[in-house]
């Protein structure tokens, strides 16, 4: 069974663990591993430091902000594992993304982890959908970017394992389309008073 590790246990690290749990072997990293035990437990999991995490994992999701993922990403052993950026680059006040257009928060990612294979996904779920049943979910699209053919295939399955549907929009630069569609997402969120159990989907009309 793949091993997955993440990153983080804010909301979105959390709420994708719980809908993992049992599905891959699961190992979180977090800053105070000694603070998440009672978590771990209840979805099967380990936790330890981010390192450790990293070096057991076949794929690792970073379930953490823009700055803190860029910043762990040139200092974690990252060579050859598949790496999940599931972040979008906002601005501190919300007004919008802070890179975009002809870069984006994956990319920018691959570049400080270059042997690493970076994939581009969850960024347009909100952590609240993880808290819903499964199948109120599974037509929910989570757009995937990636350079890497097979790491690509392995994270549509961790997504499907996860109760979401896949929609593949090509090589890692795609995530300068699906940033922006996270940031969209917040705006109708949080800017227009939506909240949030809402999420963009993708219709395929017949002709």
């Amino acid at each position: 069974m793949t091993t997955t590790a993440i990153l983080g246990l804010g909301n979105m690290g959390k709420g994708l663990a719980k809908r993992l749990a049992g599905k891959t072997e699961l190992v979180l990293g977090a800053s105070n591993p000694a603070a998440a035990t009672e978590f771990a437990a209840s979805v099967g999991a380990t936790v330890t430091d981010y390192k450790s995490a990293v070096l057991a994992a076949d794929i690792v999701v970073l379930a953490l902000p823009y700055g803190a993922a860029l910043e762990l990403a040139g200092k974690l052993p990252l060579n050859g594992k598949i790496v999940v950026d599931i972040s979008n680059p906002v601005k501190a006040d919300f007004s919008g993304l802070a890179i975009g257009h002809t870069t984006s928060a994956a990319e920018e990612l691959q570049a400080a982890a270059p042997s690493a294979k970076v994939v581009k996904g969850y960024n347009t779920i909100f952590a609240s959908l993880f808290d819903t049943p499964a199948s109120a979910t599974a037509n929910v699209p989570v757009f995937l970017a990636g350079n890497d053919a097979a790491a690509v295939d392995a994270v549509a399955e961790l997504v499907t394992a996860s109760g979401f549907a896949v929609e593949k929009v090509g090589g890692l630069d795609g995530a300068r389309l699906v940033e922006p569609v996270g940031m969209l997402n917040i705006r109708f969120g949080y800017g227009l008073g939506q909240g949030t159990a809402i999420a963009p989907t993708w219709l395929k009309l017949a002709a």
